[in-house]
């Protein structure tokens, strides 16, 4: 088995099922001075399996060197598309019908859904990610140059529990930021819980990178309530299989710098009833309920 060697600046809380130690989290004192918008920013980043850009684990990782999303030549994160098409979940299922115009999609993720090739959608009129037809954005050829293929590899280490995406999920930490002192509209736990869409129905992000590394947290691929997911074992830095970051809410002056409970993640996959396809990557442990029959 191989070994990965992680030099960390500020050592991840990695903890798990019964039988794992918990590490002691990040003190808030132990914040003066970084630089970083987020303790666990403080990092040195090494190249792994699922990227060369990785950390806490050889599968946290960036898609690639700079940002998540795919760029126009111009530098744009936004692409104009021709309106009406289905967005699609990953079991290749109808969303909704997209009706606004643009639209930004995340780096390196195609998937052939209903017989055409399709792209992630960060952003769609569902309310969700989802797949939108790459012949249906605007500047299609430039589209598929700017854009790469980056999928999340099996850890080939062996199976735990089944679980699967929940039909419900925990208010009380929806509005919680996933960064320190985050400023973003986003970067909140509800990102990562099986919400409601405009659909009215349930789904739920399958992750390629964990929050709060400054990694992205990206998503790579959309599933709905229901759906199952495998988890696997994965190396971690603090040797257990999961990767745990600490939420926050707003102190005194409201900012989000007030740390209030913590987010584990577990790395599996989901097998796609679109393909058969295995899609590896994480999940919340707070948007899964445990399950049978993955």
């Amino acid at each position: 088995m191989k070994l990965y060697a992680f030099a960390l600046v500020v050592v991840v809380v990695a903890s798990c099922t019964m039988g794992e130690e918990e590490m002691e989290p990040l003190e808030e004192e132990d914040l003066d001075g970084e630089e970083s918008s987020s303790p666990l920013e403080a990092r040195i980043l090494v190249p792994g399996v699922n990227g060369n850009h990785c950390i806490a684990s050889p599968f946290n990782c960036r898609f690639r060197a700079g940002g998540s999303r795919v760029e126009t030549q111009a530098g744009g994160e936004t692409w104009g598309v021709s309106t009406g098409a289905s967005v699609r979940d990953g079991n290749g299922n109808v969303l909704r019908a997209q009706t606004a115009s643009r639209m930004t999609f995340n780096y390196g993720q195609t998937r052939l859904l209903a017989g055409k090739a399709h792209a992630l959608a960060l952003t769609t009129s569902n309310g969700s990610a989802g797949w939108y037809p790459i012949d249906r954005i605007l500047g299609e050829a430039s589209f598929r140059q700017q854009n790469g293929e980056v999928n999340a590899k099996d850890p080939g280490q062996g199976a735990m529990a089944c679980y699967a995406i929940g039909n419900s999920h925990d208010a009380s930490i929806e509005l919680k930021k996933v960064v320190h002192d985050s400023r973003a509209v986003h970067e909140r736990a509800g990102d990562y819980l099986p919400l409601v869409r405009q659909n009215g129905r349930r789904s739920a992000n399958l992750i390629f990178s964990v929050p709060g590394f400054g990694l992205g947290g990206a998503t790579a691929d959309h599933f709905p309530a229901g759906t199952k997911f495998q988890r696997v074992q994965v190396p971690t830095s603090g040797g257990n299989p999961s990767i745990t970051i600490p939420l926050w809410v707003k102190d005194g002056d409201g900012r989000y710098r007030k740390r209030s409970g913590d987010m584990r993640f577990f790395y599996g996959f989901v097998r796609s009833g679109a393909d058969g396809v295995k899609r590896f990557g994480w999940m919340a442990e707070d948007a899964l309920a445990v399950s049978s029959g993955c």
